[in-house]
């Protein structure tokens, strides 16, 4: 440094100084970083132990309702699309209960929107058919 001149050296002070600094910075962000992990891995254990009972419940739902119909559940689907047009036929539509002719409008809408979603999926927009 002798041979430099002093605007060298005060830069070189300057440096040192702030590199310092950003060494403390650093150092500081590290133990944020950390705390933040720690406090973020406690959460999700605690998430995960509020969970786990809903979860279950939901896999027990799922493994009976979500599956796909068995070769043994074809004849009771066969019995109840009879049902449904032998019911169409004889009018027994007319003697449901409100609440009855409401959960089925439900069912019926719900089968409807999960149509029109697979066709949106299917064809990759939400209207038309690329010609």
């Amino acid at each position: 440094f002798d041979s430099c001149c002093h605007q060298c050296q005060s830069s070189l002070f300057y440096a040192v100084k702030f590199s310092s600094k950003s060494q403390a910075r650093t150092l500081t962000d590290i133990s944020t970083m950390a705390s933040l992990a720690n406090k973020g891995s406690s959460l999700v254990s605690t998430l995960m132990t509020q969970a786990r009972p809903k979860l279950n419940v939901f896999m027990k739902y799922a493994k009976v309702e979500l599956t796909p119909p068995s070769p043994g559940d074809i004849p009771a689907i066969r019995d109840g699309i009879a049902r449904i047009i032998s019911g169409a036929r004889t009018g027994a539509w007319k003697n449901l209960t409100v609440r009855e002719a409401w959960l089925n409008t439900l069912v019926t809408m719900e089968v409807c929107f999960w149509f029109y979603a697979g066709e949106c999926i299917g064809k990759r927009h939400l209207v038309g058919y690329s010609v």
